[in-house]
């Protein structure tokens, strides 16, 4: 019997900046899809117990981690460690598409500490 989550219906949330469509799941790692919608962001964030790894598919990204910009288009990606506050934005015109995978001993909800700015991200101006 294998410990991998497999969900045939993809479950979708709609936070007000885009969307995030589980994809996987098994012990210790978990892979989303993440659209960012032009001018939008994901709250500056950490996690203490997972680190996360982007890969861009489509669009532009501009990755924040511990105060250093980066932009990354497709095929680019990025690691974030565990302990670094880090945050996405979509400084482009299209949908920003990113692959996910988390990886660490705990992957809750509530292991996600936010800074400075709401979970409802405002457009960028």
């Amino acid at each position: 019997m294998s410990d991998l989550k497999e969900n045939p219906e993809h479950s979708t949330r709609n936070p007000p900046w885009g969307t995030v469509t589980l994809l996987e799941e098994g012990p210790n790692y978990r892979i989303n899809r993440i659209v960012i919608n032009p001018g939008h962001h994901i709250s500056t964030q950490l996690h203490y117990h997972r680190s996360e790894h982007w890969i861009v598919v489509s669009g532009t990204a501009k990755v924040i981690c511990n105060q250093k910009e980066t932009l990354l288009m497709q095929k680019q990606s990025t690691y974030v460690p565990m302990n670094t506050p880090h945050r996405v934005e979509n400084p482009g015109v299209i949908p920003v598409v990113i692959i996910e995978v988390q990886n660490g001993e705990y992957l809750g909800e509530d292991d996600i500490i936010r800074f400075g700015d709401q979970e409802t991200s405002e457009v960028l101006t």
